[in-house]
């Protein structure tokens, strides 16, 4: 049966998605590139087939649609700028019908290599849904940022999460697990220590009984 899931999404030791403030020159606020730098190293022609190599590789696999927050496809304002395309250019990283949830109507937008941007209003629920009946028989990816990562895990609608724990400390930003009390409760959890000090937590739901 297909899944719902979240891959590579990496946070700090003291539990951070993203930096702040978040702008057109500062995708990550003040967090830089720094929770993403292992995937970066990992994709060096001379990197050892590691941990992170193994992890970073399944970013994209079996996913037949993606759900990301208004503030992964792109700066505060976005909404005002009819030409905002997309912080990835003409060909995103994607591959799949991507829904962005945002309370602004947009048309829809093709892109190349078969990322289609949908701009939706609507409850994870209700894009979950839409995103089920994209994906067909695979996935659907979660792709963040944070609080919206953390809404459908809240709502009890994500199936396994890859989450990477980075050994920053950024001390300000969108927290991932804010009010997901006992969540322990709810996943199997694993973890797995690579070389580079990234800790790879795997959250996989418990049977609901």
């Amino acid at each position: 049966m297909p899944r719902v899931r979240v891959t590579n999404f990496a946070i700090s030791l003291d539990g951070f998605g993203t930096g702040e403030p978040q702008s057109l020159e500062s995708p990550f606020g003040h967090a830089g590139m720094k929770l993403h730098q292992w995937r970066f190293d990992s994709w060096r022609d001379d990197a050892p087939d590691g941990l992170d190599k193994l992890y970073g590789a399944q970013y994209d696999v079996g996913f037949g649609a993606e759900i990301m927050g208004a503030h992964k496809f792109g700066p505060p304002g976005w909404q005002d700028d009819p030409d905002w395309r997309g912080w990835w250019g003409e060909d995103p990283p994607f591959h799949t019908p991507t829904y962005v949830l945002t309370h602004t109507a947009r048309p829809s937008m093709e892109m190349e290599g078969g990322t289609t941007f949908h701009f939706v209003d609507a409850s994870p629920v209700d894009a979950l849904a839409l995103a089920r009946e994209a994906a067909g028989d695979l996935d659907v990816r979660i792709g963040g940022g944070a609080t919206t990562v953390r809404a459908f895990v809240a709502e009890d609608l994500v199936d396994h999460l890859h989450v990477p724990v980075v050994p920053i400390v950024l001390g300000r930003g969108v927290r991932l697990w804010d009010g997901l009390e006992g969540l322990e409760e709810r996943f199997h959890i694993e973890s797995v220590v690579a070389p580079s000090g990234v800790v790879h937590l795997s959250l996989s739901r418990r049977p609901r009984g």
